[in-house]
């Protein structure tokens, strides 16, 4: 898969941590995922279409991540994941698929987004298009979380 399609969504996962709560994302590993199980607890996942491409990204949070940055964000204590965690999960996977959007609209790509879904508890990620899914591990003070990225291979016009 083209870096091109990876970067903006750790550069807007950096971004928003580092505004919405000083967090530092330290990436942990890279690579491409094999199977469907869940990193985590909780995802977010948004399905994004254009002439161009087609993909989604998946956001995987640790418990520990999640219910502290609920906390951070907030300004409540939570012992586990109920409907306020779930729309902070829902929030933060839209600001960061929509500040990846603004480098994709640079390159060209105008990408349609859809509502985000959120699963959590004993789940799966399984992205809306098939394609090699990248996943970046990150740590941060909080506790971890995973960025999944799944494109269709490039949609080339056909000529005549």
């Amino acid at each position: 898969m083209n870096v091109e399609y990876v970067n903006p969504f750790i550069n807007s996962m950096s971004n928003t941590l580092d505004t919405m709560a000083s967090l530092t994302l330290t990436r942990t590993d890279i690579g491409i995922k094999t199977s469907s199980a869940a990193n985590g607890d909780i995802t977010g996942i948004i399905k994004l279409e254009s002439r161009r491409a087609r993909g989604s990204l998946a956001i995987t949070f640790s418990e520990t991540f999640i219910l502290e940055f609920s906390k951070h964000i907030l300004g409540e204590i939570f012992s586990e994941i109920n409907e306020s965690v779930v729309d902070v999960v829902g929030e933060l996977t839209n600001v960061v698929c929509g500040g990846a959007k603004k480098s994709f609209t640079e390159k060209g790509y105008d990408f349609n987004l859809a509502i985000p879904h959120i699963l959590h508890g004993d789940h799966e990620v399984n992205h809306h298009f098939s394609g090699p899914t990248v996943v970046v591990n990150f740590a941060t003070d909080f506790g971890d979380l995973f960025i999944e990225v799944c494109f269709e291979k490039s949609r080339r016009k056909k000529t005549r």
